[in-house]
Formats: structure tokens, sequence, C-alpha cells
């Protein structure tokens, strides 16, 4: 069916109506009927707020043991990361022995892990752990062990039975990869993804088991930054079967024989692809950038403290994949800052939006579940910067706040701007309080095709003025509101359809309370024109500085109609 539209008014809150019987009608006053039979109550949310734990991948890689595993389980527990919430431990890749038995089990190398898979989910439950493992969707792992999909050429697969393997084994969370997925003939790639993770899904439902299922797939389908439309339509339906996805590259592995080989390109790469997707992103569904590397080699100190800030602003799974034992001491402090942390797992699960960028800085806000509002800014450049942030571009125009340093923990009033020289690939971050303010009006970029921004174009409020795909410069011409009434504004004017037929320009006009001007911002991403039920469109698909913007044909996925909007 297709996807269900929501006002701009109603994107950040959902409401219900009850039906009451009205007083001193004859509903209100008759005898109470029957209870009810009871019904059994709902089984709690899975991963309700992002995972948190350890993985040994991005360290070890295969070169693991039942002592890697049970070693830094330990040392989660004697470091106080555990009691922080870092409890599940998975086991990747390469756990497995190079063939099933003889009944089809998969079965753990006899070497490597002596004692079993269930021997090591009763150790790690034992601690106070939750126990995860890896598979694959496909014929055989990434490693080339064996996989749980069809084999290639077709056949059964194995998902039930493996399933049933990991509830006797106390297994908790399940990563399942998607490395050689049969395709059959006639059948799309896509298609076959689809069917796979479905079927995983539907064995763990009936394994008995509450197990937390992470799913690789949308890793296979991404290009580029900005996506493609296979990418946005599998992530479009991961989370009916999940409640985590791997939507992009894997983050760079520790090399045992170069340590200090710098890893901070990667943790970019990966927070530049997730930045743009929280409208995926709720309580039982989280977009997963990959591993945090903080406190382990190759990254520095200040880029350790950034990807435990942007992995907190991003609402991420806080997965860890180093060393525990060697951490170093800030990445160690990084992991373990409970205010960090709290952000990362705030109840109302709203993912980070961007409300400004450039080439050396971000700027991200985040609503949280009591009202207060988180901001990060990060320094890409290599050197310290002298960095401002007007309260109204978190939203909190005129508006007197309690800013808490997450870092230091020191408390300031500030009534216009935040202020921080913020180090070389570093992030500030705060957490705001509004003292007496009105309801914050989500601020920030429109961000589409390329990762660039809506823009109007030369900053001009003239009257049907045209509105541009351009390189994002954090500038005023660039920020766009969601008053809540359904407009989107700059500069003080709201962004218009010139007419109602397709291929109408986009353009800035004052704001009349026209239908021309009311959009609808929905689960894929587009923008609908209420007076059309048109997409805002970049025109030809283009990328270049300057395309201008229209209303086309809502299409499947589009790139060049997806828009990530201010939050």
């Amino acid at each position: 069916m297709p996807p269900v539209r929501r006002t701009l008014h109603a994107l950040l809150t959902a409401s219900a109506l009850l039906a009451l019987p009205l007083a001193n009608s004859p509903a209100a006053t008759a005898a109470a009927p029957p209870a009810a039979p009871s019904t059994p109550a709902a089984a709690p949310l899975l991963a309700a707020t992002p995972p948190m734990g350890w993985n040994d991948w991005a360290h070890y890689q295969c070169g693991i043991t039942e002592q890697t595993i049970t070693g830094n389980a330990d040392a989660l527990v004697s470091s106080g990361l555990a009691a922080k919430g870092y409890t599940t431990v998975t086991v990747d890749d390469c756990w497995m022995a190079g063939s099933r038995d003889s009944a089809g089990n998969l079965v753990a190398d006899p070497v490597k892990f002596p004692h079993g898979m269930a021997w090591l989910g009763a150790y790690l439950h034992g601690k106070g752990l939750k126990f995860g493992i890896y598979e694959d969707a496909g014929s055989s792992t990434c490693g080339g062990y064996p996989g749980s999909g069809r084999p290639q050429g077709g056949g059964a697969d194995h998902f039930v039975q493996d399933a049933a393997s990991f509830a006797a084994w106390g297994v908790d969370y399940l990563k399942l990869d998607g490395c050689n997925v049969y395709v059959a003939a006639g059948q799309s790639q896509e298609a076959a993804y689809r069917q796979a993770y479905d079927a995983q899904a539907a064995a763990l439902a009936g394994s008995g088991r509450a197990i937390t299922f992470s799913e690789s797939a949308p890793a296979y389908f991404q290009s580029g930054e900005w996506g493609s439309p296979s990418w946005f339509s599998v992530l479009g339906w991961v989370g009916q079967d999940g409640q985590l996805w791997r939507e992009g590259y894997d983050i760079a592995t520790f090399d045992a024989s170069r340590p200090n080989t710098s890893r901070w390109s990667s943790v970019l790469s990966n927070y530049g692809y997730n930045r743009w997707i929280g409208r995926y992103a709720k309580p039982g569904n989280w977009n997963d950038p990959d591993f945090l590397i903080a406190g382990d080699g190759g990254l520095s100190d200040e880029e350790s403290r950034s990807q435990v800030a942007l992995w907190s602003m991003m609402a991420a799974p806080m997965i860890l994949s180093s060393n525990v034992a060697q951490l170093t001491p800030a990445g160690l402090a990084a992991l373990g800052n409970t205010d960090l942390i709290a952000l990362d797992q705030d109840s109302l699960g709203r993912q980070a939006s961007v409300a400004s960028s450039n080439a050396s800085t971000d700027v991200l806000v985040r609503p949280l579940a009591n009202g207060d509002r988180a901001v990060a800014v990060l320094n890409r450049s290599a050197s310290a910067a002298a960095l401002s942030v007007p309260l109204a571009d978190a939203g909190l125009a005129n508006c007197t706040v309690t800013a808490k340093n997450l870092w230091t923990g020191a408390g300031s009033t500030v009534s216009s701007a935040l202020t921080a020289t913020v180090p070389a690939h570093g992030t500030a971050v705060w957490r705001l309080t509004p003292n007496g303010c009105a309801a914050a009006v989500p601020t920030g970029q429109l961000t589409g095709n390329g990762a660039k921004c809506a823009d109007d174009s030369g900053s001009a409020t003239t009257d049907g003025n045209p509105v541009i795909l351009y390189t994002c410069t954090g500038n005023a011409n660039q920020r766009w509101s969601l008053p809540g009434d359904g407009t989107v504004r700059t500069l003080g004017k709201c962004l218009t359809a010139s007419g109602t037929a397709a291929g109408s320009w986009a353009v800035l006009s004052g704001c009349t309370g026209a239908t021309t001007q009311q959009w609808s911002y929905r689960g894929d991403g587009t923008l609908a024109n209420t007076a059309s039920a048109l997409c805002l469109d970049v025109y030809g698909g283009g990328t270049a500085d300057a395309t201008r913007l229209d209303i086309w044909t809502c299409g499947s996925h589009q790139s060049n109609q997806a828009w990530s909007l201010p939050g």
C-alpha cells in the first residue's frame, strides 16, 4: 500500500481520539457489561532503545577464540561499561566449523570454541550479559563458513533449523550478514534479499525465544553517501523484519601490523551516510552506522570523543569493537560518559537532524523525550575553531535555556548562542533545557539529491525567487523552518509551487496560506504538495549547483525526490 501521508504539522507528534459516552446518556448510566476475558500482555518491544554491547570483528576479524570473547566480556564487567549498558557480547564471523554435522546443524569450531556455543551463552548470562551471534543470509558467510540461506543453484534454506539452534544456545541477538545470497532466475537482487530476511524474521519469531535481529541487507545496496532507489527501498522494509540494520560501509578494521593507521576518515564516512536517514529511526527500529572504535588504535583522543558524541546524537547502536582491556583512558571515559549514554538511549528515539553543514562544520540538533534538545557541533578541520550556534538554529528562537556541556558537566544560562572553541576533529555537545519557552520549531537544512541543500537563490526575498539545489554552505538562505502549519520557510517566506502542473517550479514567496504552500512529509522521504499531490523534485535528477527544484509525479524511492528535513 502507498505510504501514509503525514502533514508537517503532525510530523513530530501522533494523536488518538478516545470515544467516551456523553454525560447523562444511556451509555453513561447503564450497568457495566461483564468484564471481557483477559488477554495476554503484549511482548516487550525488542530494542526499545539502541542496542549496546561489543562485537569482535573490527578489532580481531577471524582471529578469535573462546578466550577472545570471554576475556572481552570480563573486561566489559571489570571496566564498568557493562553496568552502563554495554551488555550484548556478539561473536562475529568465523566461529563455525567448515561444515554442518550429519543432521545439518551448525557446529562451533572445536579448536576455537572447545566448550561450544551453549556453554558460551551460559558463561555470558552468568556475567549478567547477553549473547549475540553472527550468521549469513546467503549460502555461505563472508568468511566462507556455512550460511543459513539457500544454496547456490537453489534448494532448501536453514533459517528455521539455525534459529532453533540459536534459541537452544541462549542467543539473545542475531547479526545476519548478506554475502552470497542466491538470486534465482528471473528474481531481482532486492527480492532475493527480502525473501531471505523475511524468512529469518519468521524463523526467529517461531523459535520460542526473544532474539533481537540485526540486518545487514541495506549495506549491500548502498551507493554513495546520499543513496539510490534500491537502497531507499530496502531501508523501507527492513524495519518490518528486525530491530536494527547495517545500512552501509563497514567501519575500517584494526591492523595489528600498523596499529596507529588512522581510521578517522572511515568514521566520517559512516557518519556521513547515516546522518540523512533519520526518517527510518524510532523505538524498536535503528539505523546502524557500524561499530564504535573509540579508544582503539587508529583514532586520536579527540576523534574517539567525536565518534561517541556523533553516534549518541544519531541514536545509533553503541556496539564496541575493540580490545576492551586496552582501551585508551580517553576512549574509556567517552564510552562511559553517562550523559552521552542517556542521550543515545533517549526514549523518544528520534535521530538528530542536520541544522547546518559546510566543508568544515556540522551542527546537529536532536529532540528529546522530556522536551530538551541536544546540540552537537563537529569540527572536521585540522585546526581548532571558535564556533557559535544561535539558539534559533536549534529551533529555540527568543528563548533562554540551561545548557549543559556533556563533556565537562558544566551548566550555564544561554539566551542567544552556544559558543565553544572546538578542537580539530572534535565535537562539542550540549543538552538544552528550555526555560519557559514556546515549543521548539524544527529548523535546519532541507537536504536532497547528492547531499546538497535546498537554497533560496542569491538569498533574494522577491516573490517568485527560484529555489535551487546547491552545495551546503550553512548560510541563512539554506536554513528552513517547519512552524507547524504545513509550510516550509526561510528568510521569512514560504516554499511555494508556482503552479499545479508537473514541472511547475519551486519558488520562494510571501506566505499566504495557499495550498501551493502546503507540504506533507511522507515516510519514504518525499515532500508532497497539497495543491497538486506532486512531489518536490530536483529537476532532471541533477546534482549540479543551481539545478532548479520543481514539482513532479511522485516516483518510487527516487533519489531526487527524497529529502532529509529538520527535526
